[in-house]
């Protein structure tokens, strides 16, 4: 493996995986035809990839820029359904995915002395209906899984970040936190619900913002409680801190613990560690075996927290310009379709700007059209399951109301 230098195109080699490790840092500036539009990617979580996987098969020259120094380890096990599935299997990754699903068979319910109130092998708290073909996987397993579908096609600059954006006629020329200069003929900003390259080009994120109350931590941790592809949905029975959801995930060697907090007083702390003490000091006097889940946090290298929200813009796209996924739509977990709409979305914008490669305009236009009815749908779902609505009818009426056509 190679990392391209962005400043003079000369190559240095790169860390790679050890044997038979998954391949977890490509960096190949790949051979493109003369003349093929230059894309920058911001991103490289789910729809960042997954578009770069679309745009390298159409004939793009494709740069993703990750400000991690590695694809991010962590995240919580995410689903994919309805049209989602079929962007997947288009993208020829459906089967690989399947075998890395967390295969969570149902769940219990536990009172707050640890005592199972329900049991249930219909659903699940976080996949929903266990009776369809939807798919739960972790988000770090989903990640690197389209990286690598991408192949040594798409170039990879990670441990970097865009820090100027500006557009001139005909292309956009961006500046990097590591101080290199690009020409591009078009940006997409994948970044996230936090997007940086939203907040350069639409301005300060409190305008598009919807906080939707409270947060969520999430973290690895042994699988102490020799959980088998199941489920637990730990309830305090308080109104604030309500709990956790732990889930036996990769082949039953790990947990993925959630814990949440319904309201916050003030902002949620900018360092990590301040996080994890917001959140152990909310439940220190819960019981079961959260105390023990909680210590685990403490050393998680991939512990995350972070607010329900949503993100809402008149447009996903200016100038030469585009968002997508969470940077543009952010559902909120409490959608419960994130991963989904930025897999359908990477698939739906890639088409457009095939369809219309030298007029970035009539392609955004074109991506938001097709798409916006859909992705609105999809986030009153969080409205929805916040005021106490099920995964019911209607939702999976909205999540099956989109059609994968042909680009």
């Amino acid at each position: 493996m190679t990392r391209v230098n962005p400043d003079d195109g000369t190559s240095t080699p790169a860390p790679g995986p050890s044997a038979g490790a998954p391949r977890t840092q490509p960096s190949h500036e790949a051979p493109v035809p003369p003349g093929a539009p230059r894309v920058l990617i911001s991103g490289a979580s789910v729809a960042g990839p997954a578009l770069a996987y679309w745009l390298c098969r159409y004939g793009f020259r494709v740069t993703v820029v990750e400000r991690a120094p590695a694809l991010r380890a962590g995240g919580q096990a995410v689903d994919l359904r309805g049209p989602a599935l079929d962007v997947a299997a288009r993208t020829g990754v459906l089967d690989l995915l399947r075998e890395h699903a967390t295969g969570v068979r149902g769940m219990s319910v536990l009172d707050r002395d640890g005592n199972e109130t329900q049991r249930t092998t219909d659903a699940t708290a976080t996949g929903g209906r266990l009776d369809r073909d939807d798919l739960e996987v972790l988000r770090d397993d989903l990640s690197r899984i389209l990286v690598d579908a991408g192949g040594q096609d798409v170039e990879y600059l990670f441990d970097d970040s865009i820090a100027r954006i500006e557009e001139r006629p005909g292309h956009v020329r961006v500046g990097f936190a590591g101080g290199a200069e690009r020409t591009f003929d078009i940006v997409v900003g994948a970044d996230g619900v936090h997007s940086h390259t939203r907040s350069l080009v639409f301005g300060p994120e409190h305008h598009f913002l919807r906080r939707l109350g409270g947060c969520v931590g999430v973290w690895t941790a042994p699988n102490f409680l020799g959980l088998d592809r199941w489920q637990i949905a730990y309830e305090t029975g308080e109104d604030d801190a309500w709990g956790a959801l732990v889930t036996s995930v990769r082949k039953n060697t790990e947990l993925r613990v959630h814990v949440g907090l319904n309201r916050l007083e003030g902002e949620l702390p900018r360092a990590r560690e301040d996080r994890k003490r917001l959140l152990a000091e909310r439940y220190a006097d819960a019981g079961w075996e959260l105390p023990r889940l909680l210590s685990h946090m403490w050393e998680a290298p991939d512990f995350h927290c972070d607010i329900g929200a949503q993100i809402h813009l008149r447009s996903w796209s200016r100038g030469r310009v585009v968002l997508l996924g969470d940077a543009a739509y952010c559902g909120s977990p409490a959608s419960g379709q994130g991963s989904s709409m930025a897999l359908v979305g990477a698939y739906v914008l890639a088409g457009a700007l095939r369809a219309a490669p030298g007029d970035p305009r009539a392609a955004f236009d074109a991506y938001e059209r097709e798409l916006r009815g859909w992705v609105t749908a999809n986030q009153a779902l969080a409205e929805r399951h916040m005021d106490g609505a099920g995964v019911d009818d209607h939702f999976y009426s909205v999540v099956d109301g989109f059609t994968v056509r042909d680009h």
